[in-house]
């Protein structure tokens, strides 16, 4: 009878409605969507203030504090993201996500060690999901472990044939070139007296993420005197402590340029924030000998670089020199260099970028005719053309202005390769 019919229909129905694929479906919460919308627009204070709100409303909700952790990484907010990421493992260490997060701002901090052991443990919980195999390739790589790292995207490719990340990954760990050969030549130009010139050629190798080795030939023509040397130097890079730099020199003078030289360097950076108008900053300190056949040089050199958004650079540098002439006295005298580095507009396809600088006091003490009792102020710029992956070429020109009415008008070429 239909009445029958009917209340088996309004059965069915009933049944039905819990498992429907529209009203039974859990809803995205709105804090969410606007956290999501406002991140997709890199409005992370906004994003930040939706998750707080959250926060607030749920404190001991572990996904609401996951998504704050994440915020704060997206927005460079790392120590923040660590901390926040490290009271989530407090309650609960089998989310692999977490794991995964943490990993991801140590990678962004520079702790390499600890961002691979962290995905390690990502992976070991859930070891069948490319998204993870895929973040412990891109520390493998930031490890420089390129042939584990490749292994890895590999892996991520294999459960997940579709994966952008991971194609885009094995293209990414092909060998980096690790040698720069380069040939320059420079130019001194005087009012006061004949011009300089000179040519060299380099080679830096970096045989591992931690060491680094340069070479360099340079032979000078100063006033028709012909003069060489030999420099050499090797660099230790550690991750929490920096790098440091020892070299020397040795070279056939003729009373124009050092018979010998020996200098380190101590450097060590901080990164601030991928938001903030400070993105980083690198302090090194250096000291350089040069023993001139009638005089001795000490130089100690401090240096600031300055990371700015779109890839501007400030850089500071201040050097005090002592110089001990025979017959006379030791002397100290000042000098300073400030360096601004940016992109040229419309040309990031091409890799253009440049820079001007302004110097005061005498800037290179390597050369004998800077050496003296006279002040300058110095003028310049350069640029820098990479036309492929592995060939630049790079110019400068500057114009120093000295006392007693004397110049010098400097410029200078060098063409690089990396293999």
């Amino acid at each position: 009878m239909p009445w029958r019919w009917c209340a088996i229909f309004g059965l069915i129905l009933t049944a039905l409605v819990p498992v429907s694929p529209t009203l039974g479906q859990a809803q995205t919460p709105d804090w969410q969507v606007q956290a999501r919308k406002y991140a997709a627009a890199q409005d992370w204070e906004s994003a930040l203030r939706i998750v707080d709100e959250a926060v607030v409303r749920s404190p001991q909700d572990m996904d609401v504090r996951a998504w704050r952790a994440r915020v704060l990484t997206w927005s460079g907010h790392l120590r923040e993201a660590e901390k926040e990421y490290l009271e989530i493992l407090k309650v609960s260490q089998t989310d692999p996500d977490i794991w995964m997060g943490l990993a991801s701002v140590y990678l962004r901090e520079g702790r390499i060690p600890e961002a691979q052991r962290t995905i390690d443990r990502a992976v070991e919980l859930d070891p069948k999901r490319a998204d993870l195999h895929a973040a412990r390739a891109r520390a493998l790589r930031a490890a420089g472990e390129l042939k584990e790292a490749r292994l890895e995207f590999q892996e991520a490719l294999s459960l997940d044939p579709t994966s952008v990340e991971a194609l885009a990954g094995l293209t990414s760990v092909r060998r980096e070139p690790r040698h720069e050969l380069r040939f320059g030549q420079d130019n001194d130009l005087f009012n006061f007296a004949d011009a300089n010139h000179d040519e060299w050629a380099s080679l830096v190798s970096r045989w591992t993420p931690l060491w680094t080795t340069s070479v360099a030939g340079d032979f000078y023509q100063r006033g028709g005197v012909d003069a060489g040397k030999f420099v050499g130097s090797v660099t230790r890079r550690q991750p929490k402590w920096g790098a440091v730099t020892l070299g020397g020199a040795i070279g056939h003078d003729n009373a124009v340029i050092p018979k010998s030289e020996a200098f380190f360097e101590l450097g060590h950076g901080w990164k601030t924030g991928e938001t903030s108008l400070v993105r980083s900053v690198e302090f090194v300190y250096g000291q350089h000998w040069y023993w001139y056949q009638a005089s001795r040089i000490l130089a100690l050199n401090g240096n600031a670089i300055v990371t700015l958004p779109k890839e501007w650079t400030l850089s500071l540098g201040a050097t005090g020199a002592r110089s001990t002439f025979s017959g006379t006295g030791a002397e100290w005298r000042p000098s300073g260099i400030t360096r601004l580095g940016f992109p040229l507009a419309g040309w990031s396809d091409k890799r253009l970028s440049g820079n001007v600088f302004f110097a005061v006091g005498t800037e290179d003490f390597a050369q004998v005719d800077q050496i003296g009792r006279f002040a300058s102020q110095t003028y310049g710029g350069g640029l820098r053309f990479q036309f492929t992956a592995r060939q630049d070429i790079t110019g400068y020109a500057a114009y120093q202005k000295r006392t007693q009415d004397r110049n010098d008008t400097s410029f200078g070429l060098s063409y690089g390769i990396h293999f």
